[in-house]
């Protein structure tokens, strides 16, 4: 029989696995699309914050890394990692990280010109998180195809779908 604390153990320990393994996958998804770590790399604190706070009160629902032209604002990619609350304390973790290698592979290199900014989508009544605010919008994806890649990071029922959207 769990006890209240091993189940308030499990799921700290959970997100801290799942935070950790987005923040990874948005690096991989960075590096690998060739664009600069830099602006990831100094926001990294706050992002890891953000997504630990939410993940924690079970307000985050994605997180969305834009990729766009600096020179028209038009998006030229766009990643989802949608997160899912199925609490059932098993104990089961992985990552795949494979997949994620492929599709970011299938997807190709980023124009050299490209940035790409991070934002995350909450439930109302999420607390504040100091460096982010409520009501950010998104580039159109209007010409594009959402490509689902299915789970990616799960720990005990946390977890996170990725999919990318691309040209059609």
């Amino acid at each position: 029989m769990l006890t209240a604390s091993s189940v308030v153990y499990t799921f700290a320990h959970s997100v801290t696995y799942v935070t950790d393994n987005i923040l990874k996958s948005l690096k991989d998804i960075i590096l690998l699309s060739g664009l600069d770590p830099g602006v990831y790399s100094a926001d990294r604190v706050s992002y890891e914050r953000a997504l630990a706070t939410w993940l924690g009160g079970q307000w985050l629902t994605r997180v969305v890394l834009e990729l766009y032209d600096p020179r028209t604002n038009a998006l030229l990619r766009r990643w989802d990692i949608d997160v899912v609350y199925a609490w059932n304390g098993d104990g089961m973790f992985f990552t795949d990280t494979d997949q994620l290698r492929y599709h970011i592979a299938k997807a190709g290199l980023a124009p050299s010109t490209a940035r790409y900014r991070i934002l995350m989508d909450t439930k109302s009544g999420r607390p504040d998180v100091a460096g982010w605010s409520s009501g950010a919008t998104y580039r159109s994806t209007a010409g594009m195809v959402r490509q689902s890649l299915g789970s990616t990071v799960e720990h005990s029922g946390l977890g996170a779908s990725a999919a990318y959207w691309r040209n059609i």
